[in-house]
């Protein structure tokens, strides 16, 4: 299980004033994408507390970012298919102009061939951009791969127990799960904690695909299950590439899978990268 490290959100406040004064130019120029050279990255807002975000997305060069405005809690887009290279992730609350300082930012280095979810996790007091490692590999033949999202406030220490076997237990919010390898079918799971609420989720899991389960609070209270189907056969279908010059707003990434109602945004600075290496953790 992996556990979420926050920074304060006046330091990353003042940071990100710090990186609109700079470029993406250090960072270097990104490999142009081809079929045998792009990675993904996809956004997700997972924070319960927090109102809705605006966020952009820049790639490592001077460009207009990829704007994501107005998403609201327990959205997560598709993939976005991106030239290897560090891109800069920043987040203001929606409707902020673009030009006011970001309350949070930090960067993605992104690998051919290697998927990522930058999510915004915690506490809205606490809130911190994550970097989760997406390992969408094909399970074994035959099999299923899954782990869980844990982002309810309500029962922050989760288990969750298919059919009788256990598939996690203890899992704290703010936290994921490593994968594991499951038998595919219909599954009938039983999502408890001690001193919140439990529900019950139905999922359907296909041989040779890979899964987040994200549990989420309820928008009418209570727990709710999401199964996202991050691939399959070790492919992933992303929802669209992002050149480096792109710009302007950009929706089509958040469209296809609504969580609970809203979106989430991305809201990209010209990027000292340099000072957020050592402050980037993953989750």
């Amino acid at each position: 299980m992996h556990t979420l490290r926050t920074v304060p959100r006046r330091l990353l406040a003042g940071l990100g004033a710090l990186l609109l004064g700079t470029t993406l130019a250090a960072a270097g120029t990104p490999t142009p994408a081809s079929a045998d050279t792009v990675g993904y990255v996809r956004l997700a807002h997972l924070s319960p507390d927090t109102p809705a975000v605006d966020v952009y997305l820049i790639a490592p060069e001077p460009a207009k970012p990829q704007v994501f405005p107005g998403v609201d809690y327990g959205v997560v887009s598709d993939y976005l298919e991106l030239a290897p290279g560090r891109y800069a992730v920043a987040m203001r609350e929606a409707g902020t102009p673009a030009n006011e300082p970001p309350v949070l930012t930090t960067e993605v280095a992104v690998s051919s061939g290697e998927a990522y979810t930058v999510a915004g996790v915690g506490r809205h007091a606490d809130l911190g951009l994550r970097v989760l490692n997406d390992d969408l590999s094909a399970p074994t033949q035959g099999r299923a791969k899954v782990r869980v999202v844990q982002a309810s406030v309500r029962t922050p220490v989760l288990d969750v127990a298919a059919d009788g076997p256990m598939i996690a237990n203890g899992v704290q919010f703010a936290t994921t799960t490593d994968y594991q390898q499951v038998e595919p079918g219909a599954w009938r799971l039983r999502l408890t904690g001690v001193g919140g609420p439990s529900t019950d989720a139905e999922v359907q899991l296909t041989g040779g695909a890979v899964y987040s389960l994200l549990v989420l609070d309820g928008k009418q209270g209570g727990l709710t299950a999401k199964l996202r189907r991050d691939a399959e056969g070790g492919t992933v279908i992303p929802a669209g590439g992002v050149d480096t010059g792109a710009g302007g707003t950009a929706r089509a990434g958040f469209g296809a899978y609504p969580l609970v109602a809203g979106g989430f945004a991305a809201a990209a600075v010209a990027a000292s990268l340099l000072l957020w290496r050592r402050r980037r953790t993953t989750w």
